[in-house]
């Protein structure tokens, strides 16, 4: 269809209706986003010739990926967390607060609370026969300067791909620890070896994905938060190298710094120097952060976590 009929009055008329631009009251940062935003939907469907077929099409898988929840699932894998990472990445090169450890994308998983620990932490409840990880590192700055007493929140799936919390069938706060830094600035975790996982196949993001020739897995990968007052706070997380999706993750969330090497360890002595009987991985994972003196930056963004605000 030739028709074009953006530039008349009567569809400017409308956009600024519709952005309640043309009345007082309201908040005029949500008016300024609704007005861009419908006006690139307007233009969207007069460029590409979007059919009322195809249109109604989008409403109706719209209302399915808000009744499966999914919402913050298909963001990820749209590239959404992964353009607001690249654009974080640029204002801290602008501002001189480049360097350090990696961002990469937090996931929609968290659950705020988790018990907290000295130096080290037991993160699995022992329900599952998993391959024992050791889960270790040190958390130092700009300098490599151990850093004592910063915190170093960890989540990561269980051998099924479900996390805690969503999975009603784990433990309360199953493979969720915080552990506090040592005077070294180390923390040790002892867990199982988490498995990647795939978007639910019946679920909204996996008929998009399906649509657009993708597959929506994950690699096996293990969340951190990393804070301490006077530091930019980091939110980042690990890929096990070797993974079939380590490169090929539905979320873009790899980077190549982030990528970390598991090492199967079968000597009885070490094994018995952590309290083992039996083989285990070990898993290194040393982290940078950067000193900064600005309040908004020493803490993790604001957005709608699992009991955020509900716990201490």
């Amino acid at each position: 269809m030739s028709v074009k009929t953006m530039h008349s009055q009567e569809v400017t008329t409308l956009l600024e209706k519709v952005a309640g631009l043309n009345q007082a009251g309201g908040n005029e940062r949500v008016k300024t986003i609704v007005h861009r935003v419908m006006h690139d939907v307007f233009q969207l469907i007069e460029d590409l010739d979007i059919t009322p077929e195809e249109f109604w099409s989008a409403v109706y898988y719209l209302n399915d990926l808000g009744k499966n929840g999914e919402a913050a699932l298909l963001a990820p894998g749209l590239g959404m967390d992964r353009y607001l990472d690249i654009r974080q990445d640029a204002e801290d090169e602008q501002a001189g607060l480049a360097g350090g450890t990696p961002r990469t994308i937090e996931g929609p998983l968290y659950v705020a609370g988790a018990p907290l620990s000295d130096g080290f932490a037991r993160m699995d409840d022992g329900s599952q026969a998993g391959e024992t990880m050791i889960l270790t590192g040190q958390v130092s700055d700009q300098h490599g300067q151990p850093l004592a007493d910063a915190i170093v929140d960890l989540w990561h799936a269980d051998l099924k791909g479900a996390y805690s919390y969503f999975d009603q069938s784990q433990s309360e706060y199953n493979l969720r620890r915080r552990i506090k830094t040592d005077a070294q600035g180390r923390y040790t975790a002892q867990s199982i070896i988490p498995s990647g996982y795939g978007c639910p196949p019946e679920g909204a993001t996996q008929a998009l994905l399906n649509q657009l020739g993708r597959h929506g897995r994950r690699p096996a990968h293990i969340h951190f938060f990393v804070s301490k007052p006077g530091y930019k706070h980091l939110t980042t997380q690990i890929n096990l190298a070797g993974d079939e999706y380590t490169y090929d993750d539905f979320a873009f969330a790899t980077r190549e710094e982030l990528v970390v090497d598991a090492v199967r360890v079968e000597d009885p002595a070490a094994a018995e120097q952590l309290g083992l009987n039996q083989p285990f991985t070990r898993v290194e994972f040393n982290i940078r952060l950067l000193a900064t003196d600005k309040p908004e930056l020493q803490v993790r963004h604001e957005r709608k976590r699992a009991l955020e605000g509900e716990t201490a």
